[in-house]
């Protein structure tokens, strides 16, 4: 039997990267997925893909109403909801702190953050009571920058600490209705772009660089592509985990165990 079947799954930031590889997988495994995306054309995509299996919603995570309606679409799509997986983000391309101005700095905090940190904070209040409903559970996409620096710049990182520190406060908090758990990949080849108030002080690097510097930072030396992370969060979302919460799954090809080399 699919691992996933006949759950109800909420996903933000599905229409590209790691979310769709998230999306192909959760719906190859038996569930129906309702995708939150801004991206008008990449949920166009989704829907010539997989049909009737999804539900794509055009909207902002930024914006807490846009959550409540997808949630509520969610539920009238499927008769319930079970899962939500949070996971759209944006990245700061590793730019300096030293080097940006206090405008930028500001500009991309507010940016940034709205994004990758109240955007988990609004699915998950719009999520919570019918998550609760199902015994459901939530998953967040952190990252190794959540533990580790020079996983990004300082905004990426703060903010991949924030979402850790939320995920476990939730996890306390809505037991023993609701599990929350994570998945923290490592660097992975995505289309993940820089955020506009940091281009210019942000030099752009091709995938072949990028795949050679990856690689050079685990101990596995693979450079992740996002089809690389989906098992963990298939874990997570079944029926499997139940005995698991407030826990953070590393697929990040090995950084705790890196060393001193």
């Amino acid at each position: 039997m699919a691992q996933l079947s006949g759950k109800s799954v909420y996903l933000t930031g599905g229409a590209s990267g790691i979310g769709k590889a998230v999306t192909e997988t959760f719906i190859n495994e038996g569930a129906l997925v309702t995708v939150l995306d801004k991206s008008a054309a990449g949920l166009e995509e989704l829907k010539q893909e997989f049909g009737d299996h999804v539900q794509c919603i055009e909207g902002d995570v930024t914006e807490y109403q846009d959550h409540v309606h997808a949630v509520g679409a969610a539920v009238e799509f499927a008769g319930k909801l079970d899962v939500l997986v949070a996971n759209a983000g944006v990245f700061d391309g590793f730019a300096k702190f030293n080097q940006v101005t206090p405008e930028a700095m500001s500009d991309a905090y507010d940016f940034l953050f709205n994004i990758n940190v109240k955007g988990y904070f609004n699915c998950a209040k719009a999520s919570a009571e019918e998550l609760k409903k199902t015994k459901g559970n939530m998953i967040f996409t952190v990252s190794g920058a959540g533990f580790y620096p020079d996983g990004g710049g300082v905004w990426y990182t703060a903010s991949k600490h924030a979402q850790i520190g939320l995920m476990r406060q939730l996890a306390f908090e809505l037991a023993p209705d609701i599990r929350v758990n994570a998945v923290a990949p490592g660097g992975t080849l995505t289309a993940l772009h820089v955020i506009e108030p940091l281009k210019s002080f942000v030099n752009s690097v091709d995938q072949d660089t990028k795949a050679k510097s990856i690689k050079s930072r685990n101990p596995l030396r693979i450079a992740m592509a996002s089809e690389d992370h989906v098992a963990a969060y298939l874990l997570l979302a079944s029926d499997q985990s139940r005995a698991i919460t407030g826990e953070v799954i590393s697929s990040d090809g090995g950084l705790a165990v890196r060393g001193l080399s």
